[in-house]
């Protein structure tokens, strides 16, 4: 009995310790890459492609007549629910900006397109960095996949809310069981569409292959981090309102600018955990050494590979 405590405690105490470890390599591979600078880039890039993204999508939806009313809806499901507090102004300022593309020539139009494209382009640089991505795509093969997001995207997005819509007019629905079950997933549908967009970012993006486990956990770690932040965001607005009090009308620019920020800062945390993940020979190696026999201490083979290592550097 006291042999197995043992074992549970040496084995508790190892887990402790290279979490600890993991958490160092982390912060330091973090500071390294400058998440907070790139999330503000991130963010600047952002607030000048929202609008030119929000008209595309529209766009898109438009041509199909069965996605008539989606526009509408999207809009409204993601103000809700991914936009905290004061999404009131922040959905009118970006009603009032997408109507007035309409006004735009051709040649805006195709401006506000490469300005979207521009916006996934930055992303993919931004990922590819933190995974140490030293061979960039084709060209010919990373504007195909820009414009797929692009065109597809819009598309997928209507689908589902096509399909949501329909299944909620289904007499089955009228069930009470099925009634709260629907309720309870409707309202974790915005934890799980932030999940799967997590996963899809940190195993898609990458010029590289990530473990669906590593995506996995970093996505885990940016929807929770996401879910928190909204409501800690939407508490300091709702009750510290000083924003109103300073830039008065123009208060959803630094509300969405902050937000914006926060959103890329959680998406950069998630992706370096992610990548860190997959470099545990890095973040592991002291751990290899305090786990290893005294035999092999005394044997001198680190200590050949050290010197073989500071001879080769000299």
């Amino acid at each position: 009995m006291n042999d197995i405590i043992g074992r549970y405690k040496l084995k508790l105490e190892n887990q402790s310790k290279l979490m600890l470890l993991f958490g160092r390599y982390l912060l330091t591979r973090m500071r390294h890459d400058r998440v907070n600078v790139n999330a503000g880039y991130l963010a600047y890039i952002t607030l000048l492609s929202i609008v030119p993204m929000l008209t595309v999508l529209l766009s898109v939806l438009s041509s199909f007549s069965v996605f008539a009313n989606a526009g509408d809806i999207i809009q409204d499901f993601v103000i809700t629910h991914f936009v905290p507090a004061a999404g009131d102004a922040v959905k009118d300022a970006l009603t009032e900006f997408v109507s007035n593309t309409g006004k735009m020539t051709a040649v805006g139009g195709a401006f506000l397109f490469v300005a979207a494209l521009m916006l996934i382009s930055n992303i993919d640089k931004n990922l590819n960095y933190i995974w140490r991505v030293q061979q960039k795509r084709r060209a010919v093969f990373s504007f195909s996949m820009y414009w797929m997001v692009l065109t597809l995207g819009p598309i997928l997005v209507g689908t589902s809310i096509a399909a949501t819509s329909y299944i909620t007019s289904l007499k089955l629905m009228e069930s009470e069981a099925l009634s709260s079950a629907f309720s309870l997933f409707v309202s974790m549908l915005p934890f799980i569409l932030s999940y799967l967009a997590f996963v899809g970012l940190y195993i898609l993006v990458p010029n590289k292959k990530v473990q669906l486990k590593h995506a996995a956990v970093g996505a885990l770690v940016a929807a929770l981090l996401f879910e928190l932040s909204k409501k800690a965001f939407a508490a300091y607005i709702t009750h510290f309102p000083s924003y109103q009090l300073i830039y008065g009308a123009l208060a959803a620019i630094p509300i969405l600018f902050v937000w914006v920020y926060l959103c890329w800062l959680i998406v950069l945390v998630g992706a370096e955990m992610t990548a860190a993940l997959g470099e545990r020979e890095q973040w592991s190696r002291s751990q290899d050494v305090l786990h290893s026999q005294p035999e092999d201490r005394n044997s001198g083979k680190g200590c050949k590979t050290s010197d073989s290592t500071d001879t080769e550097s000299e």
